[in-house]
């Protein structure tokens, strides 16, 4: 029986058109007079702060605690912003999916496995009206690596449910290959949507134990049970 479910954000649970990158784009051109080189970085499945780390580096910025503390301050500020002119929702079966696991005789604990920083997370899913159904979950304020998110998310739904978890307890919920890895990492089970940027055949090259075009395509019971 599977005891915790884990969704990545971005492409998985919801879509934002874009609104974090824009952010991204804008703080960095706004408070580092950094725009050269922001085409190269590659957003999908990629954590918050190994974006900022990348783009430092390319534009010899010193990599402070002060300028990444700088950088994100304005981030969340602007993504909110912008989130506010945009039409954010969730993606397609998601809130079908999550109702059906509350439903479901001995719900999961459900959580986030994200690259999101935990602030720049919760405002994403509060213009979706998604946030109060996760209990708990890992950022990129916890670790570059997604691995080590991954790891991070595990503890925490090991103290909250006060019991030891086994990888086939635990699913992961993502639309890239970086979701499928950091699943493996931990020993999880890993679906995987295509939702995202990535394409349902790539995402079955890597191997995950479901693939689906979307989470309407899949249930509860087939995943949990």
């Amino acid at each position: 029986m599977v005891e915790l479910v884990l969704f990545d954000i971005d492409g998985t649970l919801v879509r934002t058109g874009g609104a974090g990158i824009e952010a991204f784009r804008k703080v960095f051109a706004a408070e580092f007079n950094a725009m050269d080189g922001f085409e190269k970085l590659k957003f999908a499945g990629r954590t918050d702060t190994g974006l900022v780390r990348e783009f430092f580096e390319y534009h010899q910025i010193p990599l402070t605690r002060e300028n990444t503390e700088r950088f994100f301050e304005h981030y969340v500020f602007l993504l909110d912003y912008i989130l506010s002119q945009a039409a954010p929702r969730a993606c397609e079966g998601v809130l079908e999916f999550l109702a059906a696991l509350d439903a479901l005789p001995a719900p999961p604990l459900v959580g986030l496995l994200t690259g999101n920083i935990r602030l720049g997370a919760e405002i994403k899913l509060r213009h979706c009206d998604l946030w109060e159904p996760f209990k708990m979950g890992a950022f990129a304020d916890d670790s570059e690596d997604r691995n080590l998110i991954a790891a991070a998310a595990r503890e925490r739904g090991r103290r909250l449910l006060g019991k030891e978890l086994r990888g086939e307890q635990i699913v992961v919920i993502g639309d890239t290959a970086h979701d499928v890895r950091c699943g493996r990492y931990i020993g999880a089970k890993v679906l995987a949507v295509a939702t995202g940027g990535a394409a349902l055949e790539e995402l079955k090259s890597h191997q995950p134990d479901w693939a689906v075009a979307n989470l309407s395509c899949v249930t509860a019971e087939e995943v949990v049970g």
